[in-house]
């Protein structure tokens, strides 16, 4: 159900629920980092504070997942709605304006705009896993009895018919 509307980007993106923002972000190309970020981020443990995304205000408390410890520590210098994208999880549609830190020319006019055009919907749920081939599974750990015993009396049968033919 969830769409995540990227403000700078200006891209609407469907996620599941409960799937982290930087890995979406990330998997649909966002670009959620600056220089800094980009050369030395932490891959997503919280720890570098290179992720942020702001959210306008009255979309985090129903479209994300509560405040972490991590990103309270983290984030007490920062406005409140400034979240980390690898400490949040995504549960409604929602907008995300990108590396706050950084300018955003007519922000406030864009943010109005988006936040008036309804987010389309997204899927509900989690896909089903795709059934595993047997190819895909690997050999039969167990070949049956049966297969072994006919395979045997087969290479005997072969063994049998090849020095029958040879005489003195």
């Amino acid at each position: 159900m969830p769409v995540i509307r990227f403000l700078r980007e200006e891209r609407d993106v469907e996620c599941y629920p409960g799937e982290n923002l930087r890995e979406v972000a990330l998997r649909e190309g966002v670009q959620l980092y600056g220089l800094k970020g980009a050369l030395g981020n932490c891959g997503g443990c919280g720890q570098c504070i290179t992720c942020f995304v702001e959210v306008p205000e009255g979309q985090a408390t129903q479209a994300l997942t509560g405040r972490t410890p991590v990103e309270d520590q983290k984030l007490k210098r920062r406005p409140g709605n400034w979240r980390l994208a690898c400490q949040t999880l995504v549960q409604q549609s929602l907008v995300v304006i990108t590396r706050p830190q950084v300018g955003l020319a007519d922000k406030d006019r864009r943010q109005a705009a988006a936040m008036a055009s309804p987010l389309p919907p997204g899927p509900t749920t989690w896909p089903e896993p795709p059934a595993a081939s047997q190819e895909e599974a690997g050999p039969d750990p167990k070949p049956d009895a049966v297969d072994v015993a006919a395979a045997d009396a087969a290479d005997l049968g072969a063994d049998r018919g090849a020095t029958a033919g040879e005489g003195p």
